[in-house]
């Protein structure tokens, strides 16, 4: 049976509890750690959108682009599937949809909006590792029971077409010129922030060039305004699939933006992400996202269904 509403005071409300229970994970720009004004003026975008789904007594749903692929650098990951980095975020998630249902019964539903193959010729990383990703991801969901979650990617929407194909449709149909974005980032500090944010994890990516570093940033600069694109492509495509849902982002947002910027595990970084990372079973019980690297100098490895997951520190003393 539906939840009806007839007052529009109450789904503002409802949505102002649910932004409540995202802003302890909430992944921001923002350096004035000053006290936010109430969620209806800090988050108006938001709290709009899920007072919608609130008047239709619908389950509320987000959208978040990302879990695309493992970064091809194996000084970063544990290889090309989900480890535990992605089991601890998709939980997160789900429990994140469970609190929810507590102050909204009709609860919410999170659709992982998968897009390795959108760029995956830019970042170096084979097709058949990102399809054996997002697969995993669909069986690591179904195998732990998470129910409020699933998985869309290019093939929900382009089907079996070759790849490069894919791509080539999306970035003519949706993606802003080359000239118009070299325009954002020259004038906006959180194009410019994010231009450069790619550019840094392209270079961290990139595990077998012979060139010069210099070559390298160049060749990395080139491409970061490629993965823009295509990013900005691919969260247009999703809106006009999922044109009430409210957006995610893995990436930090400023208070107010049309997205939400959340995170899904603690890091050292903003940035980081479970697919540039490995997951860290600290010796305090807590978890954390570092590079392979650095957490394997602190743990012994976990394997898990026959390959590497995680590392485990020592119980602490």
């Amino acid at each position: 049976m539906p939840l009806t509403v007839a007052s529009d005071a109450l789904p503002t409300r409802i949505g102002e509890e649910i932004l409540n229970l995202l802003l302890p994970h909430h992944r921001t720009t923002d350096r004035d750690h000053a006290p936010l004004p109430a969620p209806v003026e800090a988050f108006p975008h938001q709290v709009r959108r899920i007072a919608r789904f609130i008047r239709d007594g619908a389950p509320v749903v987000f959208t978040l682009p990302g879990f695309p692929c493992k970064s091809p650098n194996p000084a970063k990951v544990l290889g090309h599937l989900p480890d535990q980095g992605e089991r601890l975020s998709l939980a997160f998630l789900n429990t994140l949809c469970t609190k929810i249902e507590r102050v909204y019964p009709p609860g919410a539903r999170v659709i992982i909006c998968s897009d390795g193959h959108v760029f995956g010729d830019l970042i170096g990383v084979p097709d058949e590792h990102i399809d054996a990703y997002a697969d995993d991801l669909r069986i690591q969901i179904d195998r732990m029971g998470l129910d409020r979650l699933s998985v869309f990617d290019l093939r929900d929407v382009l089907g079996d077409l070759p790849h490069d194909t894919k791509r080539t449709h999306i970035h003519a149909r949706y993606a802003p010129t080359l000239e118009a974005l070299r325009a954002e980032v020259r004038g906006d500090d959180q194009a410019l922030a994010l231009y450069r944010g790619i550019t840094r994890f392209l270079v961290e990516d990139t595990a077998d060039w012979t060139g010069t570093r210099s070559a390298l940033q160049r060749a990395c600069r080139q491409r970061a305004y490629g993965v823009i694109q295509r990013s900005r492509a691919w969260g247009t495509l999703i809106a006009e699939h999922h044109p009430r849902a409210v957006r995610l982002s893995i990436h930090p947002q400023p208070t107010g933006a049309p997205k939400f910027g959340i995170r899904l595990l603690d890091a050292p970084d903003a940035w980081t992400t479970p697919w540039h990372s490995t997951a860290l079973h600290r010796g305090d019980g807590t978890w954390t996202l570092l590079p392979h690297q650095q957490a394997a100098p602190r743990g012994r490895l976990i394997v898990q269904d026959g390959r590497p997951s995680h590392f485990e520190e020592a119980p602490a003393a």
